[in-house]
């Protein structure tokens, strides 16, 4: 590997609940930065809209999938930006597993939730190019709240209910830090 490429390798994984804005933050950082970015939820909705039934063996295909992606994309010395909830250690080993495969340093970045209202506002008012899932009820979100397993190392803890172009500034921050950019 060349050293330009060391350093541009950079895997950033956007974690949390879901209305925490995830997709929004990871799509703005990635615009700004000229980043690539991979959403789960996407591939999830791909797998499917071709007729894979809504189950954890998909849920985990699409992760899988997405870390795939994401390495190629690391061995060509990209940053790459990931948005998935990542509630879980196997989760996030997908992550590591891929940074890893592509000797690209990895940084977790967790948006914790706004305000109960504001929370809710923001599920109930969004609107995502999904064809094949459903937005979360509330009740849902709540109880992945619930489950949300402790993180084996702690990521970078973002507090979603700031306003958005302060969370993408953290990121985009976390990303030229990482990265020796300026």
């Amino acid at each position: 590997m060349t050293e330009s490429r060391d350093r541009l390798a950079l895997l950033i994984v956007i974690s949390g609940l879901p209305g925490t804005g995830k997709t929004t933050v990871g799509e703005a950082v990635a615009r700004h930065s000229r980043a690539v970015w991979l959403s789960v939820d996407d591939i999830e909705d791909a797998l499917l809209g071709v007729g894979l039934p809504s189950d954890r063996t998909t849920g985990v295909a699409a992760y899988e999938a997405v870390a795939a992606a994401a390495a190629e994309n690391l061995r060509l010395g990209h940053v790459v930006i990931v948005d998935a909830v990542n509630d879980s250690e196997p989760a996030r080993d997908t992550w590591r597993r891929a940074a890893e495969t592509a000797s690209a340093a990895l940084v977790f970045v967790l948006l914790t939730p706004p305000p109960e209202q504001e929370h809710r506002l923001r599920l109930h008012e969004r609107t995502r190019h999904l064809s094949h899932q459903p937005e979360p009820p509330w009740e849902h979100v709540q109880e992945r709240a619930r489950t949300y397993e402790r993180w084996r190392d702690p990521p970078v803890s973002i507090d979603s209910g700031q306003p958005l172009s302060a969370v993408v500034a953290e990121v985009a921050a976390i990303a030229r830090s990482a990265t020796g950019d300026p």
